[in-house]
């Protein structure tokens, strides 16, 4: 059942398309999870994962298996169409109730066909779970999957129950734009890491030359922070106490790999440059300022990352600065376990 659409209906799709869907509230650790229906056994995996799903379902099966739809319905699971869109009439009478959604990944369910039927392309799924966003997931898969994600503090469910779900823009696209060519890309040339899959991680790291500002020897190595914006933007226009508290938890995540991971075995301390210097300070960092031209740079910086994600209020602090702390101060600090 699984089908990649092509680029262009990718695209398409993200720029709302036939009325496609984008995602849910990024704030709130909500998951849309999505799973592939083929045969009466996959809804047997379903009940033993303890999770209500969007079933992707092929009208084809809803037909040779009606009960078994059914009895999904009554589960509290969400009915959604795969493949060709002609069968919605054959889905809904099994399902006993209207179909509105329909993945628009198989090959015959372009958005426009979808829409001339008044169906509402999904959203396409992510490769890894984000707040408010989409996974598919195969049902043989699904128990250890969901207790995983339940792990990490997510909330699996049907998409069509995701809190503020709504439809892709053409903004949308342009910010997977921005993130796969532009914050992709530097991920890739710097070796940006995650530090977690956890629902409120914050900050990933990465390993670079320490900066003269810090006057340490020639050749050594420090860890920058580098924040998950579209997380911290999200958390904090619900709650900013919500955004600081996940920050405070993914520096001891920092911690975590400086201990562990051989690649910052020898570094000497931790550095980000950013505008948010004040909360740093706080969890032990000194702070310094950077030389006109770089502030200006990072200046210029820091304003499209506010425009590309909407942030609707500008940090108190217009200013970056660098803020720094030694590895023995900043283990002895954040390096407790939650």
């Amino acid at each position: 059942m699984a089908s990649i659409p092509s680029p262009l209906r990718r695209a398409l799709l993200r720029a709302g398309a036939g009325g496609a869907l984008a995602g849910g509230d990024p704030s709130l650790p909500h998951l849309g999870l999505m799973v592939p229906v083929r045969t009466p056994e996959d809804l047997a995996a379903l009940a033993e994962a303890d999770v209500r799903a969007t079933l992707l379902v092929a009208p084809a099966l809803a037909v040779r298996e009606p009960e078994a739809l059914r009895a999904a319905v009554r589960a509290g699971h969400e009915i959604a169409g795969w493949g060709a869109p002609d069968g919605v009439a054959a889905l809904e009478v099994a399902a006993g109730q209207p179909v509105t959604l329909w993945s628009a990944e198989a090959p015959q369910a372009a958005p426009a066909r979808l829409a001339a039927r008044g169906l509402t392309p999904l959203p396409l799924p992510l490769s890894t779970p984000e707040p408010g966003g989409t996974l598919c997931r195969c049902p043989a898969h699904l128990p250890a999957e969901v207790a995983r994600l339940r792990a990490l503090g997510y909330r699996p469910g049907p998409v069509g129950a995701l809190p503020g779900l709504r439809r892709a823009r053409a903004r949308d696209l342009g910010l997977h734009l921005y993130q796969w060519g532009v914050e992709g890309r530097f991920a890739r040339a710097h070796r940006v890491r995650a530090l977690t899959e956890r629902a409120d991680g914050v900050l990933r790291l990465s390993r670079r030359p320490a900066p003269a500002e810090l006057g340490w020897p020639p050749g050594s190595a420090v860890a920058e922070l580098h924040v998950h914006s579209p997380r911290l933007v999200g958390l904090s226009a619900r709650s900013p106490l919500r955004a600081y508290r996940a920050f405070a938890r993914s520096l001891r995540d920092v911690a975590g790999r400086l201990r562990e991971d051989p690649e910052f075995a020898d570094v000497r301390g931790v550095m980000a440059v950013t505008l948010f210097h004040e909360p740093l300070a706080q969890q032990g960092f000194a702070v310094l300022p950077l030389p006109p031209l770089r502030t200006w740079l990072y200046s210029l910086g820091f304003r499209l990352l506010r425009r590309v994600y909407g942030t609707a209020v500008p940090p108190s602090q217009r200013l970056p600065r660098l803020a720094w702390m030694d590895r023995e101060a900043f283990l002895a600090r954040h390096g407790g376990q939650d």
